[in-house]
């Protein structure tokens, strides 16, 4: 991703692709959402790997095409949002640890607080999997509200001296949805992989009323370094005609912390194959692979919470090399 300039990327165009959705909820799980991928430049077997999760946990599918997956493994439970990284000849799954699936159910519903905290797991191979470390607890006050601790959605790049990890963190309850989604967008750094990171003082982005894809609360972010600055693919919670909605924009940036809108990349609607990204659009991993782009995301068809169902598609654009 750094060949390109921030120029490049916002001439792009993403196409919704006609063989989506690529993973459907399987396994009496409404959803499967959160998608993170190896291409297979990246991978120790030469295929696709994507990770994602449902309410039981996260999972890895495998491929040949990055498109038409085939279940590989359950890696671990009480977990979701994953973020899978090589580094060094290893790699590094991140992602939200969680209550068990009870308790959860039980926050929901009013009767639980939420506590989530960022976490890891190595791999050589990715089949055998190291014992889960904490890599980033709750240290800053805007983490905390009344529905709980939450801090989510991790999402790490390399810096010069440094490693950043951006994530989630508060809650916002959504009522036609029924459940919280994450207020602000944070970061951490740190000179180590897995600990020592310090969080900022205060969140990065943060719901703002007069921005129209903020205007709800912040959702997610992945945050790119390219040649001439970084660009962050963000899905914030907005609302519209009284109901929520979620889509995916492009942001820009010097420092990768300051950010300024550009446009939407995708946006909720009907697709050729229904309604599965008709409300929602939400967190999402862009990938290089030849002079292509893909930007994988999972998307909801409707906000309840007992009938929404969520399914990973992705979006192409054709680069100029």
């Amino acid at each position: 991703m750094n060949s390109l300039t921030i120029d490049e990327i916002k001439k792009i165009n993403f196409k919704i692709s006609d063989q989506s959705p690529i993973i459907k909820p399987f396994n009496c799980s409404y959803i499967v959402a959160d998608p993170s991928l190896l291409t297979p430049d990246k991978a120790p077997d030469g295929k696709w790997h994507i990770f994602f999760h449902t309410i039981f946990g996260i999972y890895r599918f495998e491929s040949t095409d990055g498109i038409n997956f085939n279940k590989a493994e359950k890696i671990i439970t009480r977990a979701m949002r994953p973020d899978i990284n090589l580094i060094d000849g290893e790699y590094y799954l991140f992602y939200e640890g969680t209550q068990s699936l009870l308790v959860k159910g039980l926050n929901v519903v009013g009767l639980a607080r939420w506590e989530s905290e960022i976490f890891c797991i190595k791999s050589k191979d990715l089949k055998s999997w190291s014992s889960p470390e904490k890599v980033i607890a709750h240290t800053r006050e805007y983490e905390k509200d009344k529905h709980g601790i939450s801090i989510s959605n991790p999402f790490l790049i390399k810096l010069d001296d440094k490693y950043r990890m951006y994530y989630s963190c508060g809650q916002t309850f959504i009522k036609d949805c029924g459940f919280c989604e994450p207020t602000y967008i944070s970061y951490a750094e740190s000179e180590k992989i897995c600990d020592s990171y310090v969080s900022a003082a205060k969140p990065i982005i943060s719901p703002d009323r007069d921005k129209f894809y903020i205007n709800l609360c912040s959702g997610c972010i992945k945050v790119y370094k390219l040649k001439d600055g970084f660009i962050g693919i963000q899905n914030g919670i907005y609302e519209k005609d009284g109901k929520s909605h979620s889509g995916i924009v492009l942001l820009t940036s010097t420092d990768g912390i300051n950010f300024n809108f550009e446009k939407i990349l995708v946006e909720p609607k009907m697709h050729i194959n229904g309604d599965w990204m008709n409300q929602f659009v939400y967190a999402s991993h862009l990938v290089k692979y030849g002079n292509k782009l893909r930007l994988y995301f999972n998307a909801r068809n409707k906000a309840d919470i007992l009938s929404g169902r969520e399914c990973i598609g992705f979006a192409e654009a054709e680069i100029n090399l």
